[in-house]
């Protein structure tokens, strides 16, 4: 009777995964209601009671589910050992593994996971064109327009860098934290901005150095991790990111967006200053696989400042690359393909393009609020 439930529970599980996995990408107008009567409160709701707690409780949550899951595979390999006597015993430990599995997945896309199937940050704020021309030219002048935007942007990078390196402070994580969370308050249509906005460092700092991962959000607890061993000049855009993800925005390329457009809109030279150093990295590296040499030109003309804040840079990707590195870019490239980011770790560089284009229509003339869909 009692496997009998567990197979119930089982295929009302799949079903509902399945009706999840293959029906969200067509369900996008539901999404907005979603958020509304979902997943706003729920974020809002974490925010309050995880917010009061000093320390990560999603990493102790990991920490939690890995030990169960070391237990189960232990018991599992006791049943092997005794299959004759044990395989009731084994069955319903496999099906109560899988139901969990299974109900942990649907809690993620319930919690939060469901905010991929928004349209882009893009989209929401109108930057795109309405026609392309690029893709009805030949390819060698596409790529030549290609090219021209990105030094474009590389030149409208460099002189924002270097205008805003002289005031440019190092400042604690508790003191960039509050100050996101105020700039998200008085910059943002941001629905959680009372309770649901809060960054923490994580516990597991010496490894996410060593994952080379500056930040994470937790989709189970509403919060936002960071590894406090970052530099402080990367700080500031790493907490807003997270930030964006704690707002609504699940795609990795728009919470870049997000951050840029807030840190930029500040009267924050340190949080501006983070921002464009941010975008400078990523359209540089961008240009850098087009033309080499110009890439270096443009970063010969950079301040003494951000020039000792990119060995900072560099001298830690020496001593963090490694092949876990290498494996946690690998398997967190294909979980963002897996909700439908179809450039999977790439996409975080493809804010270069939409913060150029973020850029031309503020000189057009934009709303101040920075609106978040």
């Amino acid at each position: 009777m009692r496997l009998k439930r567990k197979l119930v529970w089982l295929v009302v599980l799949l079903l509902l995964t399945v009706l999840v996995m293959y029906g969200l990408p067509y369900w996008g107008s539901l999404i907005p209601a979603y958020d509304r009567f979902v997943f706003y409160p729920f974020q809002s709701a974490r925010g309050a009671v995880f917010g009061a707690v000093p320390f990560s409780c999603g990493d102790v949550f990991y920490v939690a589910g890995g030990l169960w899951l070391a237990i189960t595979v232990g018991k599992w390999v006791h049943y092997l050992f005794q299959f004759k006597t044990r395989k009731a015993q084994l069955a319903v430990s496999a099906l109560n593994t899988i139901n969990a599995a299974l109900g942990v997945y649907l809690f993620f896309v319930i919690g939060w996971g469901a905010n991929y199937y928004k349209p882009s940050l893009g989209s929401y704020w109108q930057l795109y064109p309405k026609t392309d021309s690029a893709h009805t030219l030949p390819d060698s002048t596409a790529k030549r327009l290609r090219k021209e935007k990105l030094v474009a942007y590389e030149q409208y990078l460099l002189e924002h860098v270097n205008a805003y390196a002289p005031g440019y402070r190092s400042l604690s994580v508790k003191e960039i934290n509050n100050r996101a969370c105020n700039y998200y308050c008085q910059c943002t249509d941001s629905k959680v901005s009372l309770h649901g906005l809060q960054v923490k460092p994580s516990l597991y700092g010496y490894f996410m150095e060593y994952a080379a991962v500056g930040g994470y959000y937790n989709p189970f607890t509403g919060e936002g991790q960071v590894d406090a061993g970052i530099p402080a000049f990367i700080m500031p855009f790493t907490l807003t990111h997270e930030m964006a993800h704690q707002a609504g925005i699940a795609a990795e390329d728009d919470a870049n967006l997000l951050a840029y457009a807030l840190g930029t809109a500040t009267p924050d030279s340190t949080f501006r200053y983070s921002a464009y150093l941010d975008l400078w990295l990523y359209n540089n590296g961008r240009l850098y696989r087009r033309d080499s040499a110009l890439a270096k030109q443009f970063e010969a003309r950079l301040n003494p400042l951000t020039k000792a804040h990119i060995d900072t840079l560099e001298e830690i990707d020496r001593k963090y690359h490694n092949e876990m590195a290498q494996y946690s870019s690998k398997l967190y490239d294909s979980y963002l393909k897996m909700q439908d980011q179809k450039d999977g770790i790439r996409s975080y560089g493809n804010v270069a393009g939409s913060a150029w284009l973020l850029e031309q229509k503020r000189m057009r003339g934009m709303d101040s609020v920075i609106r978040i869909p």
